[in-house]
């Protein structure tokens, strides 16, 4: 796994993917859509603009990975943090879920565009719009596969670097090496 971001004229990134990056990617992304869930539909029949007023859950997710997506505001803290932190989630956490549903969306239908790749792969062009897309998408990638691996700080992120391969963590440890790397390297691209 070897593509690297790289600057398209006009703005935009562009990066080599052969068919198994491309595989990897869509993969992470659809399990990645799972996690956040669906998102709630308007009723049949509901004003457009109820949705704008509709709100969302004020008790932090149970699961590791959604509570690292989805933070406390002001964490942990005596019960009137607590209780700012219920309020804030209950005015966010839908509008934030949609956004992230988007970004992982879009990271699927870029992919699925580039086709059937043949043995060499594509390269996937992205606009200024689609790139921070992704790149939202590969931080909330990284962000579910740390929390997976229970990685806390940089000193553990290097220990990662010396699982044998025989450890079952390694291939989710490749890949979130990997897709930190391209996050880097969008994020250059981008600045």
């Amino acid at each position: 796994m070897s593509g690297h971001f790289q600057a398209l004229p006009g703005g935009g990134a562009a990066v080599p993917l052969d068919e198994v990056e491309i595989s990897i990617l869509r993969s992470l992304a659809v399990q990645l859509l799972e996690l956040i869930g669906p998102g709630d539909m308007p009723a049949k029949g509901e004003d457009p603009l109820a949705e704008l007023f509709r709100e969302g859950p004020s008790e932090p997710p149970s699961d590791p990975a959604l509570a690292r997506l989805f933070p406390d505001a002001y964490g942990d803290g005596d019960d009137e943090l607590r209780a700012a932190s219920a309020e804030f989630r209950r005015y966010t956490e839908n509008d934030l879920r949609t956004r992230k549903r988007e970004d992982a969306l879009a990271v699927v239908r870029s992919l699925d565009a580039l086709g059937a790749a043949g043995e060499g792969g594509a390269v996937l062009e992205l606009t200024p719009d689609e790139a921070r897309r992704w790149l939202g998408a590969l931080n909330d990638l990284r962000l579910t596969i740390g929390t997976r691996l229970e990685v806390k700080d940089d000193d553990e992120s290097e220990a990662l670097y010396r699982l044998p391969d025989s450890d079952p963590r390694k291939p989710m440890v490749m890949a979130y090496l990997w897709l930190g790397a391209l996050q880097e390297t969008l994020v250059e691209t981008l600045m």
